[in-house]
């Protein structure tokens, strides 16, 4: 940047002027006649990444396939592709850069940085998820993790063909969104848990309302009529919090047809018990789990958060989730690798596997009756009259026993 394009740019923030396009471009075209048309083009674009986008992080966050970007203070900036990480041929520069870009995304997201408040997580403008800490929580200079959104949600039977789950595994999936099944999916980071729950959900029936409550909007679903709620956090004054317990208590009065948490990490979990429990089928959501069977421990001590027994939570989760949905990286690629039904075995709540991932497929287990039998109770139960399918052609009703559509 030429110092008098600097010295405008210093000008327009000394008068409190926001920038613009249009401000952006006719700050770049001051050096038209010394750069040239092709330099002020390449300048102007440095510059709207400067005060719009990511700066030196913006080309990142376009190339194909990018799922994170991570920023390790001065030590180098690496990217996700699905392929595990890798490092970037980028370089930030010093630690007074890298603070400066982080407290500047933390403004784009509407958040606060500072020694007062040393870590943020927010939304920046296009959906790309932002975390970063200052020092001294983390060592040497300011770490940046950006959460890319897929820029268009892939379909369920994308997914399938991608090796994520098999065709078998694919039917029961369908079968769990079409008979209204409480389920939750389970992995951990990065394992895709969000993905499958977006293209879950993209099978809903068109005429279902989906209301959806986030701490940080995530949830990328292909879907005519979603209605999302995120939390707040507190002003600097430590007031004006929303939090996701809230959130999901105003949800119930908003008419879902379906209550979806994003992740369940807290205190919500007593009132989405609840919710699940009062009639609301279909609910669903994602939680952090090394396994399906630590799903209950999970829970159990989410539900300690919320001041709720180990009794009451089991008790509370045996009726209102019926189905454990697990994923987890392997290799390069994120798979269904199992899917288990949650039932008693005399006091004792347990996860029963009902297929598991065998040499690349989803095979039946020793839950698969069970499972069998919770769908077939809950499309008994459905009853949806005619008028509420979904204009256009219908799926093929899936047969589990036969394998296939019948």
């Amino acid at each position: 940047m030429s110092e008098a394009v600097g010295h405008a740019l210093w000008a327009q923030i000394r008068d409190g002027r926001s920038p613009t396009d249009e401000s952006v471009e006719q700050l770049a075209g001051l050096d038209a006649a010394v750069l040239g048309e092709r330099s002020v083009r390449n300048l102007a674009g440095r510059l709207h990444a400067d005060v719009f986008g990511a700066g030196p992080l913006e080309p990142l966050l376009t190339v194909a396939d990018v799922t994170d970007v991570l920023v390790n203070g001065v030590a180098g900036v690496w990217i996700d592709r699905g392929a595990g990480l890798e490092r970037a041929p980028l370089e930030i520069g010093d630690a007074a850069a890298v603070r400066r870009l982080a407290v500047r995304l933390a403004t784009r997201a509407g958040r606060r940085l500072d020694e007062t408040s040393p870590y943020v997580d927010g939304l920046l403008p296009g959906g790309v998820r932002l975390h970063a800490l200052l020092p001294p929580l983390v060592e040497g200079a300011a770490h940046i993790s950006l959460r890319v959104p897929r820029r268009e949600p892939p379909a369920l039977a994308r997914l399938a063909e991608s090796g994520t789950c098999c065709p078998e595994g694919l039917a029961v999936l369908r079968r769990i969104i079409q008979t209204r099944a409480a389920f939750v999916i389970s992995g951990g980071t990065g394992s895709g848990k969000t993905t499958l729950l977006a293209s879950m959900l993209a099978e809903v029936d068109g005429l279902e309302r989906i209301v959806v409550v986030e701490d940080v909007r995530e949830l990328q679903i292909d879907h005519p009529h979603v209605v999302r709620l995120e939390s707040r956090a507190p002003n600097v004054e430590g007031k004006g919090e929303i939090t996701l317990s809230t959130l999901v208590r105003q949800s119930l009065r908003m008419r879902p047809d379906r209550l979806v948490v994003g992740e369940v990490r807290g205190a919500e979990v007593r009132e989405l018990l609840s919710a699940l429990n009062t009639g609301h089928e279909g609910g669903c959501g994602t939680v952090h789990a090394n396994t399906s069977s630590d799903v209950l421990a999970r829970f159990e001590a989410l539900g300690a958060l919320a001041a709720m027994s180990g009794g009451a939570v089991r008790s509370q989760l045996a009726s209102a989730v019926q189905i454990v949905i697990h994923v987890r990286r392997e290799d390069a690629a994120r798979v269904v690798a199992e899917i288990g039904v949650i039932d008693w075995a005399g006091d004792r709540l347990r996860v029963v596997p009902a297929m598991h991932r065998l040499a690349g497929r989803l095979r039946p287990a020793d839950g698969w009756p069970q499972l069998l039998a919770v769908l077939d109770r809950h499309a008994s139960t459905r009853a949806a009259p005619a008028d509420r399918r979904t204009p256009g052609p219908a799926a093929p009703a899936t047969d589990l026993r036969g394998g296939g559509p019948r």
